[in-house]
């Protein structure tokens, strides 16, 4: 679609158009290509609100007969979100106090309900642990989140229990730390080792063109671009030469913004993507087949991207006080680079 053309925000579905579909009504392919979950006349009634797009620009006629090989972005409507209830899932609390708590995230957990992820969250867990201490955030009580991390990142996260605890963490991470108030640094395992063993990767970032759910370095003319600034420095390398030819190497990551994963399309786009990264490292996968037993098969085997939140430091939004928490790399990443760290 091109720059020019203004889309509404929303979960975008591309569509390319094939010979069976020659000639039929625009309303009538696109509800046979989505059900069960638009019925013809929901179809129709986003075809006139502006949803669909033929080439960048909205087709508003129902009507209009489809030809093949033409490409439609839809954009779905949002599913109604259910009140997210209590689950006694277990917690891993570093601090908690009247105004907030301090999470250790396990990877695989996903931190806020959404589509396809409507129970077994962070936030179901923290309404059935916190209970009435959630004096509400927008007259409801439920946990405030002020930042995130993947379904499979793991490591330190902050989360307000207090509308004002919510307002002053929410600034602060909006700020992205340039007052001086906010320190995050995550640790990644990565293929090969950077040229220089510290630098800035400033790179703007926007929805990936082939892909809505994924990000890309974009030019930063894009309507969507966004700044994404991520420090690096490289902790450790690994493999028979120490040297930039190394097989892997562990870096320090520290985020100036704050960008849906930032970290993860950063180290892709100067060739370095995370080790277990399906999403932005798939073609380093056949790496894995040159490495040694048993590091070959712990890589293959190795569920999602070596990605770790270590450190989080923030100012307390009522005490003023500045509070810092660390955690150790969970068992399975510190296997893993330990392993690395044998060859």
């Amino acid at each position: 679609m091109s720059g020019s053309d203004k889309q509404p925000a929303g979960a975008w579905k591309d569509l390319t158009a094939d010979s069976s579909a020659e000639g039929s009504r625009l309303d009538q392919w696109l509800a046979t290509v989505l059900a069960p979950d638009l019925s013809r006349s929901r179809v129709q009634a986003l075809i006139r609100g502006g949803a669909v797009h033929l080439n960048g620009a909205p087709v508003l006629e129902p009507k209009r007969k489809v030809a093949a090989g033409e490409h439609y972005s839809i954009e779905l409507p949002e599913p109604e979100a259910p009140e997210p209830q209590p689950e006694a899932i277990p917690l891993d609390i570093l601090y908690e106090d009247d105004e907030l708590i301090v999470i250790n995230k396990p990877a695989g957990l996903v931190v806020h309900p959404g589509a396809g992820n409507w129970t077994g969250t962070l936030v179901n867990a923290l309404i059935h642990h916190c209970g009435d201490t959630l004096s509400g955030i927008g007259g409801v009580r439920r946990p405030g989140i002020v930042h995130r991390l993947d379904k499979d990142t793991s490591g330190v996260l902050v989360v307000a229990k207090t509308d004002r605890a919510h307002r002053a963490l929410s600034e602060a991470f909006a700020d992205h730390g340039r007052s001086g108030n906010l320190e995050r640094a995550y640790e990644a395992l990565v293929w090969g080792t950077p040229a220089c063993l510290t630098g800035v990767i400033d790179a703007p970032l926007g929805r990936a063109s082939a892909d809505r759910t994924r990000r890309a370095v974009v030019s930063d003319e894009r309507e969507d671009a966004r700044r994404a600034v991520t420090h690096y420095t490289v902790l450790e390398r690994f493999g028979e030469r120490k040297d930039t030819d190394a097989v892997a190497a562990l870096v320090e990551c520290r985020l100036e913004t704050g960008r849906t994963h930032q970290i993860r399309v950063h180290m892709a786009h100067i060739g370095h993507p995370l080790i277990g990264d399906q999403t932005y490292g798939r073609a380093f996968r056949t790496k894995a087949n040159r490495l040694p037993e048993p590091l070959r098969e712990m890589v293959a085997a190795f569920p999602r991207q070596a990605l770790h939140a270590r450190l989080l430091a923030f100012r307390h939004p009522v005490s003023k006080e500045t509070m810092r928490f660390e955690a150790p790399p969970p068992q399975d990443l510190s296997e893993l680079v330990a392993t690395f760290a044998a060859l």
